[in-house]
């Protein structure tokens, strides 16, 4: 498998995990827990509700978010969470968020260095 080659079949799987928005919405589940889907919006600040929508349905098709419905009550209680998949995923993204959190300051002085030395 050569993840760098376009025709790896691991590739598009990468693809939908590297995602911003997919790596914020598996970092959601995997600090709060199991959510409804105005919680797990509100939990992403920024997100469209059309891109939430369609990041939630790549996630659950990839196996990686499980819905669950409870049809009895009303209006009918729909709950989404991290299938063992998608927590496992979810913990190894940890890494990267620990680093951003750490890292952050320095990246943004570089972007700052950088926009400086091209403006001239």
């Amino acid at each position: 498998m050569d993840i760098l080659d376009a025709a790896c079949p691991s590739r598009d799987v990468f693809v939908d995990l590297a995602d911003k928005w997919a790596l914020l919405m598996l970092l959601s589940l995997r600090e709060r827990g199991v959510q409804r889907f105005s919680e797990l919006q509100r939990s992403i600040g920024g997100i469209s509700r059309k891109m939430f929508s369609q990041t939630l349905r790549t996630l659950e098709r990839d196996g990686l978010v499980s819905r669950t419905v409870d049809p009895h009550a009303t209006p009918p209680l729909v709950l989404y969470g991290l299938t063992d998949l998608g927590s496992e995923i979810a913990e190894e993204t940890r890494v990267l968020c620990t680093w951003t959190h750490t890292r952050a300051a320095q990246v943004h002085a570089a972007r700052a260095a950088y926009d400086q030395r091209t403006a001239d």
